[in-house]
């Protein structure tokens, strides 16, 4: 007969709010456990955190193990816990079998029986021990002989709750993702989130699909970016092809965007860019030699702004800057979001959720799509501090250039 297992979680944050209480007793009762609240310390005021210390009594180890995974990705940890289990890295590439697969919620490491905070979180990596610090490395990174984290033991979470972000800063659309809402009132509450992250000295990223150029918003956007509203740009190959196919012939995917009609062969048209992109031998060489004049990749060059262009199977060409290794273009996007508090997703599920995955739980995101699914998905793959706008692309630019007193010149 299996021995019944006793262990006893906590979690501070605005839990009955966030939903994350009832979301953890759901989850004691999935895995076929009980439970017994041993406290509960709500606060006084609505922006007061709560305290809870939760007993569960799951029927054999390997129920616990699940559940105890559960409930840690939601920010519950245990609180008779020891030092963090090490072991060594034996194939470089590969992880010990059970190590600790991190979550974007921060999350502290327990070494000699202090804690020590978990440096560049992120989710779906391990992490590495080394000289009294702990930080999130990828598998793909491991070196052998390093030392990482094997099991649950000696591993703390912080929830990610709702009314911190309610409260100051991250005061933010708690309502969800929803077209009836009024877009103005939407984009207001981006640009006061835009502003303060700004005011902080954390970086504003875009992640931008290629509709920003069929619905023709390439103005609005190429002039928040000479504005200097933007601190970096994440993207594939079809958005800056798409974009020179506008800026050299008026047309995207062959479509002239002034008349709405086919352009005579326009198929043919962003092949024509690219081929000129090419024989310039990049987008700023294209741009310094008077070939590229116009378009949001012509103002992230002017301004500045990094970009990286990550590169698919899709893909025609490709632009000579669009990154065709796939790790390498990963790396480059993790780069540019060193140091966010805030990622806008335009039109883009796939860059999207690629994005969410190298971010913590506490830089806010914001998915614009005309699309319900897409930005329901980006929240259904781990990204839950994500916030949806549903509506057109161009329009949510069109507001946002407003709000931000940007001038936007035909």
């Amino acid at each position: 007969m299996s021995k019944q297992i006793v262990a006893v979680f906590q979690a501070k944050g605005h839990l009955i709010d966030s939903g994350l209480l009832s979301d953890a007793l759901e989850a004691v009762q999935a895995a076929g456990a009980t439970y017994r609240v041993q406290r509960l310390d709500i606060g006084t005021h609505r922006w007061d955190e709560s305290y809870l210390e939760l007993e569960v009594q799951a029927p054999n180890k390997k129920a616990f193990e699940r559940l105890r995974a559960d409930l840690m990705s939601l920010g519950l940890s245990e609180t008779d816990t020891q030092d963090a289990v090490l072991a060594a890295v034996d194939l470089a590439g590969t992880a010990p079998e059970g190590f600790y697969s991190t979550t974007n919620l921060a999350t502290e490491v327990r070494l000699g029986g202090t804690w020590i905070p978990v440096e560049a979180q992120r989710m779906d990596a391990t992490v590495v021990v080394d000289q009294g610090r702990a930080r999130c490395v990828k598998l793909r990174d491991l070196q052998q002989g390093q030392q990482l984290v094997v099991g649950h033991t000696g591993i703390r979470v912080t929830p990610n709750t709702s009314r911190a972000r309610q409260e100051g800063k991250w005061g933010f659309m708690q309502g969800g993702a929803s077209s009836e809402r009024r877009l103005a009132a939407q984009v207001e509450d981006v640009v006061r989130v835009w502003q303060q992250v700004r005011a902080e000295g954390r970086k504003v990223i875009l992640v931008a699909g290629p509709v920003i150029v069929h619905v023709g918003a390439v103005p609005t956007l190429a002039a928040i970016l000479r504005a200097g509203h933007i601190d970096g740009l994440l993207s594939g190959n079809a958005l800056a092809v798409h974009d020179c196919e506008n800026a050299m012939f008026g047309t995207s995917l062959g479509i002239e965007l002034g008349t709405g009609r086919s352009a005579v062969h326009g198929h043919m048209h962003h092949m024509r860019a690219i081929n000129r992109i090419r024989r310039a031998g990049s987008l700023e060489q294209a741009v310094d030699q008077g070939l590229l004049k116009a378009g949001v990749m012509h103002a992230c060059i002017k301004a500045k702004v990094p970009f990286c262009l990550a590169g698919s199977i899709r893909d025609d060409g490709p632009l000579p800057d669009t990154e065709m290794d796939l790790i390498k273009a990963q790396e480059r996007y993790a780069r540019i979001l060193e140091g966010a508090g805030l990622v806008v997703i335009l039109g883009s599920m796939l860059h999207g959720i690629g994005t969410g995955n190298m971010i913590a739980a506490d830089v806010m995101t914001v998915c614009v799509d005309i699309h319900p699914a897409v930005v329901q998905k980006l929240s259904d793959r781990g990204s839950a501090q994500s916030q949806g706008i549903v509506t057109d692309v161009g329009a949510f630019l069109g507001v946002l250039a407003e709000q931000l007193a940007v001038t936007v010149k035909g």
